[in-house]
């Protein structure tokens, strides 16, 4: 008997068999307790502002209806700076991704000052603390188109970090008339453990809101275009804040690699999850010209 003849016999029983070895598997996921999740800022000369949402199971539905009941509206959200204490009130805020949010009427942040914030909900008390450091100004900005896209490029900076080994920052940025808010792309956080005491030049692509998506943006997604102004917001921030970020940011770089090394994104908020930070911020504008 030929070779072939008695190979096709049997690659169909071997198809028959794995076929024949299939079955559904349903895998139950325990629905987790929900928590509170806190996104809540304070900067220096700004109000502070607080977000808060609560956790929803792996397989729950995601659709404008549900979002809304994720929403905590009912709580009682206080900021102190150790001296003035003041009750935040919910707000709309369509400059926000999400634009029902607290905010102080008052109170702003200040260099160098600690804020504690204390959350009461649904008989739960939930509380942060953070401090604004001292801000480190960009020595310079502007706009350098890359190499191979016309008339697309990033936003470079030079920075020189002061010799005391510790700080740590993050960059948001935004074009003017065109985004509504500053914008922090995919690696906004650096800290100086290798550069302490260095003066260097650095560059930052153009973040990007969640889930908009059209032409116009897909085209240079990622780049700042010739003619964009754009605002630099450039911010010091304490450990706390910046390790958050950090590993939320790998999170997201992450996110669908079946390969990657889980990491639990770290909080400083007690009784729930998420992130109370200060920031010391420092402004520029580019103009971005062929220049």
């Amino acid at each position: 008997m030929k070779p072939a003849a008695v190979f096709k016999p049997l690659l169909l029983i071997v198809v028959l068999l794995f076929f024949s070895c299939e079955k559904n598997i349903t895998v139950d996921l325990p629905v987790p307790e929900q928590k509170i999740v806190v996104e809540g800022y304070i900067e220096t000369g700004q109000k502070a502002m607080v977000t808060l949402t609560k956790t929803s199971a792996f397989f729950a539905p995601v659709d404008s209806a549900s979002l809304l009941s994720y929403l905590v509206t009912n709580a009682v959200v206080t900021v102190s700076d150790g001296t003035t204490s003041e009750q935040l009130v919910l707000t709309i805020d369509t400059n926000q991704y999400i634009p029902i949010l607290y905010k102080s009427q008052t109170l702003t942040g200040q260099e160098g000052k600690t804020y504690t914030l204390t959350i009461v909900v649904d008989g739960k008390t939930l509380t942060a603390v953070t401090t604004i450091p001292h801000a480190v100004a960009l020595d310079s900005v502007w706009y350098k188109e890359q190499e191979g896209h016309d008339s697309l490029g990033f936003a470079w900076a030079h920075l020189t970090d002061p010799d005391s080994l510790g700080n740590c920052y993050r960059w948001f940025a935004k074009r003017v008339g065109k985004d509504k808010r500053f914008l922090p792309p995919l690696g906004s956080v650096f800290e100086d453990k290798f550069i302490n005491g260095k003066s260097f030049d650095f560059a930052y692509n153009r973040g990007s809101e969640p889930n908009t998506y059209n032409d116009e943006e897909e085209a240079s997604r990622g780049y700042f275009s010739l003619g964009d102004t754009i605002a630099v917001k450039f911010c010091s921030i304490d450990r706390t804040h910046f390790d958050f970020w950090r590993i939320e940011e790998v999170q997201v770089s992450n996110n669908g690699n079946p390969f990657a090394a889980p990491a639990p994104i770290p909080t400083n908020i007690k009784g729930g999850i998420g992130i109370w930070g200060g920031y010391a911020a420092t402004y520029d504008t580019i103009i971005a010209t062929d220049n």
